[in-house]
């Protein structure tokens, strides 16, 4: 596939980045790749990013963009990514394909630290199903166009460039959860108050990954016994005996724990708050500083009829 392609554009094959997605271990005929790479070539263009968007697509009900500007170096850079996956989504990295270009003038060694931190705060931070893939891609490619100073040290040109990279791979993250397969809610578990960003990850993450919490959402069942558990069970240096766990929407926000303890709260106001399709799932540990965002959906019948007849 390399070569067919590098054949066309006339560069080396070694140039060329190979994505795969599909039924594993299926053989990927060739014929229909070698026999469209003069129309796939022909059809190249400056705009053409929202196609690629699209043809990637595989469960996913919509395609994912996601660009963004800044400045460094007083030179306006730009860094835009497209993503495709719904299902089969748990990073190391997931089911996922994600492709972010950038004009920014950046050393290998700095644009590799980069994404690395990027993708360990966003796309390491979704789950859909719990499931790891076997195939996951996240390439970011620099031109150095934009023709600022070349980034080759930890200063702030760096640190301008990584938070602009993270905004663009958290907002295809979040498309990406809330496009799981079956979903019907994003999820964004926030998790503040933790001795250390890892067990705030640990937190987050475990929570997200949660079945029983991913089905209550479904349900719009405030079960803050399933968070709770979910945050005892992670691994993290948590005292569960500080815990604070609240349930937010664009319909409003209420309190359902307390030091680790229930509190008294309107069921009818939580189901309510629950009914949207964008829930916060909002932790404070009280015990320091370290915080992290995890995303996912919630569980429904419609993940089961997808992959139950998926292949066939």
């Amino acid at each position: 596939m390399a070569k067919l392609a590098a054949d066309k554009l006339g560069i080396s094959a070694d140039d060329i980045i190979v994505g795969s997605t599909g039924v594993i271990g299926q053989i990927l005929p060739i014929e229909p790749i070698a026999e469209g790479m003069e129309q796939l070539v022909s059809e190249l263009s400056a705009d053409g990013s929202s196609n690629a968007a699209e043809a990637i697509m595989t469960t996913d009900t919509m395609a994912k963009e996601y660009a963004v500007e800044t400045v460094i170096d007083g030179k306006t850079v730009r860094i835009g990514g497209i993503s495709k996956g719904s299902g089969m989504i748990h990073p190391n990295m997931a089911t996922m394909l994600c492709f972010v270009t950038t004009d920014a003038a950046i050393s290998p060694e700095m644009i590799k630290k980069a994404v690395k931190t990027a993708a360990d705060k966003t796309f390491n931070m979704i789950s859909i199903d719990g499931d790891t893939s076997t195939n996951d891609t996240l390439s970011v490619m620099a031109s150095g166009l934009a023709g600022n100073t070349v980034i080759t040290e930890e200063n702030d040109d760096y640190y301008t460039f990584l938070e602009a990279l993270t905004a663009v791979c958290r907002g295809l993250s979040l498309m990406m959860a809330k496009d799981g397969e079956g979903a019907t809610k994003l999820l964004v578990c926030k998790v503040s108050g933790a001795k250390t960003e890892n067990d705030a990850k640990l937190a987050a993450k475990s929570v997200i990954c949660s079945s029983l919490l991913k089905a209550a959402m479904f349900g719009a069942d405030a079960n803050w016994g399933r968070v709770l558990c979910a945050v005892g069970y992670s691994g993290g240096n948590i005292d569960v005996n500080k815990v604070d766990v609240s349930f937010s929407s664009k319909a409003g926000k209420i309190d359902v724990c307390k030091n680790g303890a229930g509190i008294e709260f309107s069921e009818e106001t939580a189901k309510t708050v629950l009914t949207e399709d964008e829930i916060d799932i909002i932790i404070e540990l009280n015990d320091g500083s370290g915080e992290a965002e995890a995303y996912g959906c919630d569980l429904t019948y419609e993940y089961v009829k997808i992959n139950g007849d998926y292949r066939t």
